[in-house]
């Protein structure tokens, strides 16, 4: 069971699908309700929610489905859990991450990301170190060796989840997704440089709110200042090749988003269902019709 790739939104973003996910707060009722949903990914929302770990590793045993395990023959979650940790990228928080991978979450997510250094470190703090000569040396790693709790999240030996424990897509084998999040203009002038000089980025996360505010147009998601800024954003990912991602996905502007272009899309809870169903309609009808 151990040979198929533990984490399936890695899994999805490399073979060009979508990814549904939402933000959660670390709770064990929250993992819950989550651990039976649609949902491809889950990102334990501890920026603005308290950094609790002892929360965060009930919540991940939680969000497991032992009947799920056993049908799948996998030893893959069925929503795969992420987190989103406090410090903002300039703060250069490596031990955030590294509590978090040490509790056996599959990615992080880095709010505040600006500059070539902080998407660099961001990168280097969810990689183990090697030699210099090793392959894919740089950005070189800085995550301390601890993971006992993750070995047993994953179900793998130890010498398994130091192989399989790189970020991807700078490991194709790699289970580790580092996503950052541009928030600002200055993130959106440097993005270009950040995903050129910065291997291991999987995913550039849109932080929508403080982007309106940086922009003079507070909760304005709309404004097509801010539209403007997404498109920039969108853009400069797809000529990098680097999936691009977005929260405050409806009904209404699921398939919008889909048409600009976003690989990772985060429909509220509470009006899930209706988007994905919305906005599985939509790749279908446009799938059959490129294959015409």
């Amino acid at each position: 069971m151990t040979t198929a790739r533990l984490n399936r939104v890695i899994d999805a973003l490399a073979a060009g699908r979508h990814v549904f996910a939402s933000f959660a707060s670390a709770d064990p009722a929250t993992a819950v309700e989550f651990s039976t949903t649609d949902y491809d990914g889950l990102v334990f929302e501890m920026e603005h929610k308290p950094w609790d770990v002892t929360a965060l590793r009930d919540s991940l045993q939680f969000l497991l489905s032992r009947r799920q395990i056993h049908a799948a023959d996998s030893l893959a979650p069925a929503v795969t859990p992420l987190v989103r940790i406090p410090a903002n990228g300039a703060e250069n928080a490596q031990w955030l991450a590294k509590q978090a991978l040490d509790l056996g979450v599959f990615g992080i997510v880095w709010p505040h990301i600006a500059t070539v250094e902080e998407a660099r470190n961001a990168v280097a703090a969810c990689r183990y170190p090697r030699l210099p000569e090793a392959p894919r040396y740089e950005p070189a790693g800085l995550r301390g060796d601890g993971p006992h709790a993750a070995v047993r999240y994953w179900g793998l030996p130890n010498t398994e989840y130091y192989a399989r424990a790189d970020v991807w897509p700078l490991d194709p084998a790699g289970e580790i997704l580092v996503a950052i999040m541009i928030e600002d203009q200055r993130g959106i002038e440097n993005l270009p440089a950040i995903l050129d000089e910065v291997p291991g980025i999987g995913l550039v996360l849109i932080g929508e709110g403080d982007l309106c505010q940086d922009l003079g147009h507070p909760r304005e998601y709309e404004h097509p200042e801010v539209e403007a800024a997404i498109r920039d954003v969108v853009e400069i990912c797809k000529s990098a090749g680097v999936p691009a991602g977005i929260p405050h996905v409806t009904p209404g502007n699921v398939v919008a988003r889909l048409e600009q272009g976003f690989s990772w899309l985060m429909p509220n809870p509470t009006r899930m269902n209706q988007a994905v169903d919305i906005g599985q309609k939509w790749l279908a009808d446009n799938k059959a019709g490129a294959s015409k």
